[in-house]
């Protein structure tokens, strides 16, 4: 099972996803935007909330560069509606429970965890140039990130 990664320049898989509300997100209702699309594996975990609290406490100078952020797992709405409210997240998180966006990215497959190979959701962040017209091209493709450190390294990347 190995999926082909995704690379800066290539047009980003299509999306159509709820979010913990409930309300469907497409490329197109972010047309104009820069958007950070991070996957993770699982709502209300230790490394999955450090990572979203992160990008959380961060919100605010990613919106002055432009940066829109989208959190996508696997959970349902009512799942990601809870940790949301938990950890007052203030970001749409998507739920793909079929996984199906987060193959296309290459986000969900062959890992290791614990010296072992299993299959899962990859730790992946992406940043996507959205055009007036919602076409979306990768910008970034960054995979097996890590939870803990990787927002602040990736603000430096984009210069935020």
């Amino acid at each position: 099972m190995t999926t082909v990664r995704l690379s800066a320049g290539e047009t980003a898989p299509p999306l159509q996803l709820a979010d913990d509300t409930g309300r469907v997100h497409t490329w197109r209702d972010h047309a104009g935007e820069r958007v950070i699309l991070f996957a993770y594996p699982a709502a209300m975990t230790p490394g999955c909330t450090k990572q979203a609290c992160d990008f959380r406490d961060s919100l605010d100078s990613l919106a002055a560069a432009g940066v829109t952020v989208l959190g996508i797992s696997p959970d349902s709405v009512a799942k990601l509606a809870k940790f949301s409210d938990r950890d007052a997240l203030t970001f749409p998180l998507l739920s793909d429970p079929d996984k199906s966006v987060l193959t296309s990215f290459a986000a969900f497959g062959e890992k290791q965890l614990y010296g072992k190979t299993v299959v899962g959701v990859i730790r992946s962040t992406f940043v996507i140039d959205v055009d007036k017209k919602g076409n979306a091209v990768i910008e970034r493709a960054m995979y097996a990130v890590k939870a803990t450190g990787h927002v602040a390294k990736l603000r430096k990347e984009l210069g935020v």
